[in-house]
């Protein structure tokens, strides 16, 4: 059936914001032409989102032509202010933006969770009132939350997880009541991490792939068909529980150590470049993400070497030293064995879903970036006889806070815009 004019006002409407979101401010013209729709369409459209106070005047577009320039019209950015947290074991950070996006504060602070629940959520709660304050926002329309942990899909709630610290439970319930009226959005990190990278990361360009956060902990995010898959329970891509080989006994259901966890978790990375003798080498007190980081420049920079023939590279050389090992073998030993562990869990994530792309995501996946991307790749083309890409992650640990914000904003905008109307076209009426 035709749809009926209120109806094509709001099909209308709703793309012709969407336009204003994606693309920045337009005119009435580029509009029409975006759209499809017919010029008295555009017209009413616009004057009827301007009284509204989603859209209004912010220029004048730069053609060079006969009569006044084209008016242009954006989306009224301080209609809604929002916020992003990325809730970490030792922290949160907090952003604060307007409706379109554009950063207005930021903002961190370590917690210490030996200090008291109480107090360790005074500490991330003052933190997202002294931002919003810092941005001139007086009300945040709607807060989205990346924790780690299993999200209850029927309350949309954290549910109590164990080795994960209380005040991450107290903290959801907190924000509720010092910001009422403000939507509170709660959503896995790596779920989370994986939209970014959809959106503005290594996963532009796909519509299923899965990513693999590689930090602390491990976890995966499922995107099938352009949709997070969540699970039954919320548990989708818990795969620090996944037995394999390698490892100390099997996981438990409330320990994931035995699984794939202990070999890709960051403790599991330091003690194979303790095996590796690279322990140590990239400086004092540096991290998994910082051997991984020193490790990779070490093989990068034995490769740069080979081709220089300043250098003693391939061209000068004599036959009976070429493709020989690089400057420093132990980095490519632990790079190689990291690979064969990551291979575990990649392998098994192709052949359950054949997502044709995975994204080693997380400091770690940053870290390694195509040097660790590439050798995973190998392992899994050996192992699989179905094709998939391994990518490294482009946002890297600021994933989780980028698909915060943009999870919030997409909720501010269904509240602001209406929600979608199932409708493939626009409608000219």
């Amino acid at each position: 059936m035709p749809a009926s004019p209120s109806t094509a006002r709001a099909i209308n409407d709703r793309l012709a914001l969407r336009l204003l979101q994606q693309e920045g401010p337009l005119t009435a013209g580029q509009l029409k032409q975006l759209t499809g729709l017919s010029r008295p369409t555009v017209a009413d459209l616009v004057e009827r989102l301007t009284a509204s106070g989603l859209i209004e005047m912010v220029g004048e577009s730069g053609e060079q032509r006969r009569g006044p320039n084209a008016r242009l019209y954006g989306l009224v950015a301080d209609r809604a202010y929002l916020a992003a947290l990325d809730v970490r074991l030792e922290g949160v950070s907090v952003l604060v933006s307007d409706l379109v996006g554009r950063v207005l504060a930021e903002a961190s602070v370590p917690i210490d969770g030996a200090s008291g629940t109480g107090p360790a959520v005074e500490q991330a709660v003052a933190l997202v009132e002294r931002a919003a304050k810092e941005a001139g926002a007086a009300h945040l329309h709607t807060v989205g939350v990346g924790a780690p942990g299993l999200i209850d899909p029927a309350t949309g709630e954290l549910r109590d997880t164990t080795g994960l610290p209380a005040w991450h439970r107290r903290l959801v319930a907190a924000l509720h009541e010092r910001l009422p009226g403000t939507r509170i959005v709660v959503e896995n990190e790596t779920n989370l991490a994986a939209l970014a990278e959809q959106r503005d990361g290594a996963a532009h360009d796909r519509d299923t792939f899965v990513l693999l956060w590689l930090g602390m902990g491990i976890g995966a995010a499922v995107v099938l068909d352009g949709a997070l898959r969540r699970g039954a329970s919320g548990g989708a891509g818990e795969i620090g529980f996944l037995p394999v080989p390698g490892t100390r006994g099997f996981p438990s259901a409330t320990d994931c150590e035995g699984g794939f966890h202990s070999l890709a978790g960051s403790a599991a990375v330091l003690e194979l470049a303790r095996e590796c003798g690279v322990s140590g080498r990239a400086g004092e007190g540096a991290g998994a993400a910082g051997v991984v980081r020193w490790a990779v420049g070490e093989v990068a920079g034995a490769g740069e070497a080979e081709d220089d023939p300043a250098a003693g590279g391939e061209a000068e050389r004599p036959a009976s030293v070429r493709d020989t090992a690089p400057r420093d073998a132990s980095a490519a030993r632990f790079l190689d064995g990291l690979a064969d562990r990551l291979a575990l869990g990649v392998a098994s994530v192709v052949a359950l879903l054949d997502p044709g792309c995975v994204v080693l995501g997380g400091e770690v996946g940053q870290a390694g970036g195509d040097e660790l991307a590439v050798r995973v790749a190998d392992r899994i083309t050996r192992m699989s006889p179905l094709p998939a890409e391994v990518r490294p992650t482009l946002l890297g640990g600021a994933a989780v806070l980028r698909g915060a914000l943009l999870t919030a904003q997409d909720g501010a905008q269904d509240d602001l815009f209406g929600r979608p109307v199932n409708a493939r076209a626009p409608q000219s009426g």
